[in-house]
């Protein structure tokens, strides 16, 4: 076999999207995709070309991933996030993360740097800390409309579902 031609393929995540956002949800799924397929032609790994495109879409405001999170019942973006490596299905996860502007990162490292899964909440939290993870303040991951579907969804009439999307 000749050389392979790399590969990558984004999903933006699930649920209607309002067509205000499509423009912006499109283009962060292209811009996703485009950084993860630099790493690849570059010769990085698909572990880190998964990384640099989930990190993309966890800068962007316009997906539920690090900044745009949908917010708590606390009002406080509160994540997860879990990386696998296809070749030995190793894998590493986090959940219940804050202020963290990239959990991806966190759970590759729980994956490589440690003999656990998964870290959660306060245990993840000193884990970041040990790793040199910088911390981000909470409200640097909350977007005005994260804000609004968050008070929209206390209303006593809400049906959250469609605040989900």
């Amino acid at each position: 076999l000749g050389s392979m031609k790399p590969v990558i393929v984004v999903h933006g995540g699930a649920g209607r999207i309002f067509k205000e956002r499509e423009e912006g949800c499109r283009a962060g799924v292209v811009r996703a995709a485009l950084r993860g397929y630099g790493v690849l032609k570059q010769g990085g790994s698909a572990l880190d070309a998964v990384e640099e495109a989930v990190r993309s879409m966890e800068d962007d405001p316009h997906f539920n991933a690090g900044c745009g999170s949908v917010l708590n019942e606390k009002g406080e973006v509160e994540m997860d996030a879990i990386i696998m490596d296809g070749k030995n299905l190793d894998s590493g996860a986090v959940s219940a993360v804050k202020c963290i502007a990239n959990p991806i990162k966190l759970a590759r490292l729980v994956m490589e740097k440690t003999k656990h899964m998964l870290l959660t909440d306060h245990g993840a939290h000193l884990f970041a800390q040990a790793m040199g993870i910088p911390e981000v303040p909470g409200e640097k991951l909350i977007t005005e409309r994260s804000r609004e579907r968050w008070k929209k969804n206390l209303e006593p009439d809400s049906n959250p579902e469609e605040f989900q999307k």
